[in-house]
């Protein structure tokens, strides 16, 4: 191994040593960027070191295989209740992590952001390390199946089918109504990822992607990508229609920043609304894509969405996908972005 020269036969050697003799089984995995990874036929330590990942590794039902994870139960608080077993994995402040520690914790393969700092680390003590990231649809789709390929078991895969299946079905019912829009009947939508500081989404995101699908324009016209900052006078000047506000925005005060906010098209409508939240923010980068465009048609156009049961669709999607049945009070509360009514543990709530 190459650290034997300055180590001998020390600790990271003998892990890794101990790491490739129980996986000898490998096969090749294309990630996200398009290099081709050698990960074990069964992993069986994961380390998630993507926020949004770990929706797609529970989905997978693979929630047990997360030895460690960078997401936590007081900012995923429907993750650690439908997935209680993250409990005993090891939680870690972001993606940048120590790779001996990965070592002591048996990881044996890594899923990491786009750009991530760690990879080179992770690869260099002997962990496979497949970047994860996705930034619209077709990714999303690419990455579910890069993962369930490294799961490499039939439930894996056949969930990776059963939401593809859904996820095209929901697309196409819903740009069956909204393709037939006119461009002034596509209302005008600010998203905002933050209040303070003040950030928005532009083109060339998945927010983007969604709200066209459910039958809007994107107002924030010459910004492109995700959590841009603007002023609140730019917002002013875009006037929408609607304003959405992601789940971890933080608090909206119509009166703030001099009260211009109150001068806005979507405030004096009563249209700022807060979006979803589940095992993860529904309006960006998770599996619960398909929901946060059934909740937005219906937001944008009631009327010719006026049959869509969002709190039947939600615990559907939670039933089939999660193997978790929710109420629907506990639907509700996803709907308005809250955390679980008693805390992410307790209130006898268990997986199926």
């Amino acid at each position: 191994m190459r650290h034997s020269r300055k180590w001998g036969v020390g600790l990271i050697g003998a892990m890794v040593l101990s790491a490739f003799s129980a996986h000898a089984a490998t096969h090749g995995v294309t990630d996200m960027t398009g290099q081709v990874q050698q990960v074990p036929a069964s992993p069986r330590h994961i380390a998630d070191l993507w926020f949004a990942h770990n929706e797609l590794t529970i989905m997978l039902g693979a929630a047990d295989r997360i030895a460690v994870t960078v997401d936590r139960p007081d900012t995923r608080p429907w993750m650690f209740r439908v997935a209680p077993v993250l409990y005993k994995a090891i939680g870690v402040n972001g993606p940048a992590v120590n790779a001996e520690s990965l070592l002591k914790a048996g990881v044996d393969v890594a899923f990491v952001p786009n750009g991530s700092a760690t990879a080179a680390a992770l690869r260099a003590v002997g962990i496979p390390v497949l970047v994860a990231g996705f930034a619209d649809v077709a990714s999303l789709r690419r990455s579910l199946e890069m993962t369930a390929q490294v799961i490499g078991t039939p439930q894996a895969r056949d969930v990776t089918r059963a939401y593809e299946t859904m996820l095209d079905g929901v697309i196409h019912d819903t740009r069956a109504r909204t393709d037939a829009l006119a461009p002034d009947a596509r209302p005008r939508v600010v998203h905002i990822q933050s209040l303070h500081p003040l950030r928005v989404d532009g083109a060339h995101t998945i927010i983007d992607e969604w709200l066209a699908i459910a039958g809007a324009r994107n107002a924030a016209d010459g910004v492109d990508g995700n959590m841009k900052p603007v002023s609140v006078e730019q917002v002013a000047a875009w006037n929408p229609d609607v304003i959405i506000l992601g789940p971890d925005s933080g608090t909206f005060d119509p009166v703030a920043d001099g009260g211009v906010w109150r001068n806005i098209r979507a405030v004096q409508a009563g249209r700022v609304v807060h979006n979803p939240a589940g095992v993860f923010p529904w309006d960006r980068y998770g599996s619960e894509f398909p929901l946060q465009v059934a909740w937005a048609a219906q937001v944008l156009h009631p009327d010719l969405f006026a049959a869509t049961n969002m709190v039947e669709q939600t615990r559907a999607f939670y039933r089939d996908f999660f193997h978790y049945d929710l109420d629907a009070a506990q639907a509700g509360r996803i709907l308005a972005g809250l955390p679980p009514a008693d805390g992410a543990k307790g209130g006898g709530d268990s997986p199926r």
